[in-house]
């Protein structure tokens, strides 16, 4: 029982810390607009990644870099319509 209350609480701390570890009240939506927002910044902000994104697309570095800055404002498409 004490080890299941510690890896809650240690969960519980990793979230309040890191806000891409999500919480209870995390939306499927929300979640999945994280990673992919993640992925893009870690994609941008890695040269050589990039550089290789670039070459397999044909296209120039910079002009890969701004469609995925792009795509970081809504990485998953618009946010679902709330039911009431």
């Amino acid at each position: 029982m004490a080890d299941k209350l510690r890896t809650t609480q240690q969960l519980e701390q990793l979230q309040a810390r890191y806000v891409g570890t999500g919480h209870a009240d995390v939306t499927r939506f929300e979640w999945t607009s994280n990673i992919a927002r993640d992925s893009y910044a870690s994609y941008v902000g890695h040269p050589g990644l990039l550089s290789y994104m670039a070459v397999g697309m044909g296209e120039a570095r910079e002009v890969v870099r701004g469609r995925m800055v792009e795509k970081m404002i809504q990485p998953v498409g618009k946010p679902p319509e709330v039911q009431d």
